[in-house]
């Protein structure tokens, strides 16, 4: 059975401590008001999970149903939430990572000790595979056209590369990010009401770069490297935040969220909250 994370205003702390899980079910009598689909082999998901109960389901009051299986991203699961969330990649990788073990944070943290095991391990092959099937994309272009609302995060331009239905909702396909280091998020549009009280702040993130395929009206936030460090060809900035209505709904792309510690710079707390806020038409 796949399992579903409930956050709720009254569960919230629970959530935090790793508690509060509630076996999914299609025809559940009552969804929460979010759908989360959140982490990948880059992205825990429990750090995803922990950052949004507490700036979305504890402080803003929204109930989400967290999960990291990405089958149940389809029309039925949608069918009855208010908001889809997606921070995640457009890769699984079901054979394993090859042997390479420099996901694994405590073995990096330790100083990636050698791997020994006896009997040895069988031979593995790195081999990722893209998870999102066209009737996918398909159901989040149908959710958000008939009135849903959809906040992306961070890596989740990579899926843009993946489905052209999923990418026309979102408005962007990953390029590529380099090493972890230190930006400015640069509020570029201070009368949008997602950036309202928002100023200008620092985080050390990976600082995305993406194809950016909507009208440039739509962009409210950019990522600058001031110290002039470039990725690639594509300069030292990249488009931080964007917004839009789709249909009858409405769609916010955010760019930072690597790190617990970026989603709750007290600034970033600020632009997630109103994010939610807009792309559910309590303000703006």
């Amino acid at each position: 059975m796949s399992i579903l994370s409930r956050t709720t205003r009254r569960s919230a702390l629970a959530a935090l401590a790793g508690a509060a899980f509630t076996p999914f079910r299609a025809h559940a009598a009552k969804k929460a008001t979010a759908f989360a689909l959140i982490g990948d082999r880059y992205h825990n998901s429990d750090y995803i999970r922990t950052g949004l109960t507490r700036t979305l389901a504890k402080d803003l009051g929204v109930s989400v149903d967290f999960t990291d299986e990405t089958p149940l991203l389809n029309g039925e699961t949608l069918d009855g939430y208010k908001v889809l969330i997606i921070l995640r990649d457009g890769m699984n990788w079901p054979e394993g990572y090859g042997g390479d073990e420099s996901t694994n944070a405590a073995w990096v943290a330790t100083g990636r000790p050698k791997l020994v095991f006896d009997p040895p391990l069988p031979p593995s092959k790195a081999n990722p595979k893209n998870w999102m099937k066209p009737e996918q994309g398909k159901a989040v272009r149908q959710f958000v056209e008939a009135g849903g609302a959809a906040l992306f995060l961070h890596n989740t331009t990579h899926v843009g590369m993946t489905d052209p239905d999923f990418r026309h909702v979102l408005g962007a396909a990953y390029t590529g990010h380099p090493p972890i280091r230190t930006f400015k998020v640069k509020v570029t549009n201070p009368d949008h009401p997602i950036t309202k009280g928002v100023r200008d702040f620092i985080v050390t993130d990976e600082q995305h770069y993406m194809t950016y395929d909507k009208d440039p009206k739509f962009l409210f936030l950019q990522t600058v490297n001031e110290e002039g460090l470039t990725y690639q060809n594509y300069g030292a900035t990249a488009p931080g935040g964007w917004s839009y209505d789709y249909g009858k709904g409405r769609v916010c792309y955010l760019s930072p969220g690597h790190m617990l510690s970026d989603l709750w710079n007290p600034e970033y707390i600020k632009l997630q909250q109103n994010a939610v806020r807009w792309i559910m038409r309590q303000k703006g």
